[in-house]
C-alpha cells in the first residue's frame, strides 16, 4: 500500500504549479512576455521601487520589449501613451521600436509623440544609449525633424519649457528645414540666435513686450512663462480664470499665495471649473490627482475650493463599475505599498503611494457599489469601519492610514472562507508580492488555493487582481475565472466592467492592445 502521506488524494481541483518565484522569492506565476510587456508599460515609471532599482527596472523592461514581436511593442507604447497616461514608458518602448523596426517605427511615432515633452524625452532615452544605440539614426532624425517643422507654434512655445535636452538642444540636433519665415524665425529665437521679432508668434511678442515694459494683458504662453514675470495679484486672477483645468489644479496654491482667492468671484469660477465634469473629462484627470491636491493645499484654502475637489473627485471616479451581487475588495496595506508611485528621484517624487491608489479604489468601489465591503490586508486582515457616506477622499485617507506590515495576498479570502462568504466579485489592488503565506512544496500559491474555496460555494465568481507595480508576476494565474490586469487608469474600470459581465475573457486586456491598428 502506498504512504497515504504523500499519495492521499487532493481535495478539489488541482492547481497548476507555481511557476516562478516574486521580488521576495515567494512562489509566484510568471506573465507571459506579451503581458509582461503590457503589464510594465502601464505601470512602469523608472523612479526604482520597493523591491526594484531604477536600473534593475530599466533592464527588465528592455528585456521584455526584446522578447515580443515588434508589432505588439509598437502597440504597446501607443496604448501606454493613449490609454495608460504614461510619461517615460511610451517613449523608452518607442526608442527600442526604433532599433527594431524602423517601419513601426515610424507608423508609430506620432501616435506615442504627442507634445514637445514627449519628444524631447525620446530623444534624451535614444542619446542615454540605454536602448541599444547613441545617435538618433535616420528614421527618428526624420520624424524629429517632421514633428518640429509641423508642429503649431503653441505646441513649440510649450515645447521649450525644460531641459535635459532642451527644444534648443534638439532643434541644434536635427536641424529641421523652417517651410516659412515665421518658423525660422521662431526656432531662432528658441535656439538664441538674432531673429525678426516681428515674424514671432503674437503670443510671444506679446510676452516679450510685457516682460520689458509690465504693461498690457497678461499674454496667452504657457503658465511656466508667466511665472517668469512680475504679475499683480489681478494679473494673476486673470491667469486662474483662463486657466485649463489641470492647470489651476497644480496651481491652487500659487493662487492662494498670490491673492486670487481673496476675491469671491475667483472663488466660485476655480470652484466651478474643478467640479465641472467636462472639463475634467477633457482632462482626462486620474483621481489621484485630486487626492494629490487635497491633501497638499495650504491650511487656509477656502473651503469652497476643498469641496470642490471632494466633488471633483466623486465625477472622477464615476467609471468605476456597478456589479450585480456581493463585491469585496482587498486594498494590499502592506509595507511594500509605502512606495510611492512615480519612484524615488529629485524633483519628481510623487507624495501618491501605491497604497494610497489602492486605497483610493477600494472606496471608489464601495461608493458605488451598495453594500460592497472593504478588506485591508497586510499580515492579515486589518479591522477598519468605512462609512459609505462619507466622501471617497475620506474613506481613502483612512485606509492608507493603515499602511505597514508584511504582505499576505490570501488572508482576505481566507477571511471569507471561515465565514462562509463566496461573493459574486473579488477585487485585488496590490504589488503581489506576498510572502507571508509562503509554503514549501504543494502545486500552487496560497491565495489560489483559498480561491479555489470560494469558487466550490459559487461557480461563478470572478477574481480581478490590479497590479500597480512592474514586477512581473501574480499570485493568481490569468484564466477564465481570474483577470489580472495592470495600472489604474480609466481603461481599467472599464476592463473589470466587461469582464464581470462575461463580455470578455481573461486575455482580452492583451487582445485589446493587439487590436490597436498600426
Amino acid at each position: 500500500m502506498a504512504n497515504k502521506s504523500v499519495f492521499a488524494s487532493i481535495k478539489g481541483r488541482l492547481l497548476p504549479k507555481a511557476s516562478a518565484k516574486n521580488a521576495h522569492g515567494a512562489p509566484a506565476y510568471a506573465y507571459s512576455d506579451a503581458h509582461a510587456l503590457a503589464q510594465v508599460a502601464v505601470t512602469g515609471t523608472f523612479g526604482g521601487m520597493f523591491y526594484q532599482s531604477p536600473q534593475d527596472e530599466l533592464e527588465y523592461v528592455l528585456d521584455v520589449a526584446e522578447s515580443v514581436d515588434p508589432r505588439f511593442l509598437a502597440q504597446a507604447a501607443i496604448y501606454a501613451r493613449q490609454s495608460g497616461y504614461m510619461k517615460d514608458m511610451p517613449a523608452v518602448l518607442l526608442a527600442v521600436l526604433a532599433r527594431r523596426d524602423p517601419v513601426l517605427f515610424r507608423a508609430a511615432f506620432g501616435r506615442v509623440v504627442t507634445h514637445g515633452k514627449m519628444l524631447r524625452t525620446f530623444v534624451q532615452v535614444v542619446r542615454s544609449g540605454q536602448t541599444g544605440r547613441k545617435s538618433l539614426g535616420s528614421a527618428p532624425k526624420a520624424m524629429v525633424q517632421n514633428w518640429l517643422n509641423t508642429a503649431s507654434d503653441r505646441a513649440l512655445i510649450n515645447a521649450n519649457i525644460g531641459n535635459d535636452p532642451s527644444l534648443a538642444d534638439v532643434i541644434k540636433m536635427v536641424h529641421p528645414k523652417p517651410a516659412s519665415a515665421e518658423r525660422e524665425a521662431l526656432f531662432a529665437w528658441i535656439v538664441g540666435r538674432p531673429c525678426n521679432l516681428a515674424r514671432l508668434p503674437q503670443a510671444l511678442q506679446d510676452w516679450i513686450a510685457f516682460k520689458e515694459t509690465g504693461k498690457g494683458p497678461v499674454p496667452d504662453v504657457p503658465f511656466q512663462m508667466l511665472t517668469q514675470l512680475e504679475l499683480s495679484s489681478a494679473h494673476w486672477a486673470r491667469i486662474a480664470r483662463q486657466g485649463s483645468w489641470q492647470m489651476v489644479r497644480q496651481n491652487l496654491n500659487t493662487f492662494q499665495r498670490h491673492g486670487v482667492f481673496g476675491v469671491a468671484k475667483n472663488v466660485d469660477h476655480v470652484a466651478a471649473l474643478l467640479r465641472d465634469p467636462e472639463a475634467i473629462a477633457k482632462a482626462r484627470a486620474f483621481p489621484y490627482q485630486l487626492m494629490v491636491a487635497a491633501q497638499n493645499v495650504n491650511c487656509d484654502m477656502p473651503a469652497e475650493i476643498v469641496d470642490a475637489l471632494h466633488d471633483a473627485m466623486e465625477i472622477a471616479v464615476q467609471n468605476v463599475p456597478q456589479v450585480a451581487g456581493q463585491v469585496v475588495v482587498c486594498p494590499d496595506v502592506s509595507g511594500s505599498m509605502t512606495w510611492s508611485v512615480t519612484g524615488y528621484r529629485p524633483g519628481a517624487t510623487s507624495a501618491v503611494r501605491h497604497v494610497d491608489v489602492a486605497a483610493l479604489v477600494a472606496a471608489s468601489f464601495q461608493r458605488v457599489n451598495r453594500g460592497c465591503q472593504v478588506l485591508p490586508f497586510d499580515f492579515d486582515v486589518r479591522d477598519v469601519r468605512l462609512q459609505p457616506r462619507d466622501t471617497i477622499l475620506t474613506n481613502a485617507e483612512r485606509l492608507a492610514a493603515l499602511a505597514g506590515g508584511g504582505t499576505n495576498c490570501s488572508a482576505p479570502l481566507a477571511w471569507l472562507n471561515e465565514r462562509g462568504r463566496a461573493p459574486d466579485l473579488v477585487v485585488f489592488v496590490s504589488d503581489n508580492q506576498s510572502w507571508v503565506d509562503a509554503r514549501g512544496g504543494g502545486q500552487g500559491t496560497a491565495m489560489l488555493k483559498e480561491w479555489e474555496v470560494i469558487k466550490r460555494h459559487n461557480p461563478k465568481a470572478k477574481l480581478v487582481c490590479i497590479d500597480i507595480a512592474p514586477y512581473g508576476t501574480t499570485q493568481a494565474q490569468t484564466r477564465e475565472d481570474v483577470l489580472n490586469v495592470g495600472g489604474f487608469s480609466d481603461a481599467v474600470f472599464d476592463q473589470i466592467a466587461r469582464f464581470t459581465a462575461g463580455q470578455i475573457g481573461p486575455d482580452h486586456w492583451v487582445g485589446e492592445i493587439e487590436k490597436i491598428d498600426i
